[in-house]
């Protein structure tokens, strides 16, 4: 996908709005950006957890045992992941696994997973787990379900308004000057969810994924009313509601501008957790947090997996170890920045580590 392109398509309609503008340019086409190569690891555009450290997908793992005891160990279940990206958290997850007994047989692996490329990358990494693969959550089949979601939701497409003066209005892509791509302010339009915030000053830009996250939601809650379900969701953003512009582009692990490399960068935008809980609630699901990541993963034991896993590494790997326990977890790093929040059916309890003080529906 080329500038070029985008021109063509903003020529057409004259103006997008950001969510329809990032649809497009990630999923959209069949060279768009999630369609086409391998955009994780080193030689791609990002790292996510589960590269940095094998200790998140293994304490990732051992939450999923515990919240199926919690289940009553149905079987069997379908445990499922959405943006698998490759394979690399369940991979890691079922390994640590292995001490449930009972858990792997049970199990019926499903990965919602878009990517021809990262499809290939999922195989090779859980063949013994015979995945199958579906293009959206909706066709998940029914029955108990595990779903896991790492780094998922913030880039689903988001919605931006930008207050003027004379109200709100949503915010917009268009052709600029010599048709270069602009954002822009356009019809008048009612953001959710603003009654928490103050009064707005011009300039101001709320965003929302009530449209693209809220189908998601809904799908849950159906299904935690009929089965039991756990969703764990593990996402970069913010507890409060607030004004700021936070979509990004990510290109070669470095900042992009989001209306340069239109199909060339990863585009995302921070998720907003206290939407995700009202939309959740609101859907009859149960809300457990957000903690920060960092909380999260000691209070799961990381400290006590990192202490096993130094015991038998080779000097040279020892400072590697650390190096990832810390960028997972340091309150300036992942560790901060990306929270833990998990979602449960009615009549489970609180899965760990969460406790009755993290509810944030009761």
């Amino acid at each position: 996908m080329s500038g070029t392109d985008l021109k063509a398509f903003l020529a057409a309609r004259g103006a997008v709005s950001v969510a329809d503008y990032m649809a497009w340019c990630l999923t959209g086409r069949e060279d768009g950006y999630y369609r086409q190569g391998e955009p994780i690891g080193r030689t791609g555009d990002f790292v996510t957890a589960p590269e940095v450290s094998q200790i998140f997908g293994e304490l990732i793992g051992l939450w999923m045992g515990a919240v199926w005891l919690s289940m009553g160990q149905p079987k069997p279940f379908t445990l499922a992941e959405l943006g698998p990206g490759r394979g690399t958290l369940m991979s890691d997850a079922l390994r640590a696994l292995r001490v449930v007994p009972g858990f792997a047989e049970a199990a019926r692996l499903h990965l919602v997973e878009r990517s021809a490329t990262l499809r290939e990358a999922q195989a090779a990494a859980l063949a013994a787990f015979t995945p199958v693969w579906h293009e959206r959550i909706e066709d998940l089949p029914d029955g108990p379900l595990i779903l896991v979601a790492n780094e998922f939701l913030d880039a689903l497409p988001v919605e931006q308004f930008v207050y003027t003066g004379q109200g709100w209005r949503s915010r917009v892509v268009k052709p600029g000057v010599d048709g270069v791509p602009a954002f822009a302010a356009g019809d008048r339009a009612v953001p959710p969810d603003t009654d928490a915030l103050p009064p707005p000053r011009p300039g101001d830009i709320l965003e929302s994924r009530r449209v693209a996250a809220l189908p998601l939601l809904r799908d849950l809650g159906r299904r935690a009313q009929n089965h039991p379900l756990a969703a764990l969701v593990v996402d970069y953003g913010y507890e409060r509601d607030t004004y700021g512009d936070t979509f990004q582009a990510v290109r070669a692990h470095g900042y992009d501008h989001p209306l340069a490399n239109p199909g060339a960068a990863d585009l995302s935008a921070h998720v907003n957790f206290a939407e995700l809980a009202r939309m959740a609630s609101a859907s009859g699901l149960a809300v457990w947090g957000p903690l920060p990541q960092g909380e999260f993963l000691f209070a799961l034991g990381l400290e006590a997996r990192l202490q096993k896993l130094m015991s038998s590494a080779r000097p040279e790997q020892t400072a590697g170890l650390i190096l990832g326990a810390r960028r997972l977890t340091d309150p300036y790093q992942m560790g901060g920045l990306f929270k833990a929040m998990a979602l449960t059916g009615p009549g489970l309890p609180a899965p760990p580590p969460f406790t009755q003080t993290t509810r944030r529906d009761a």
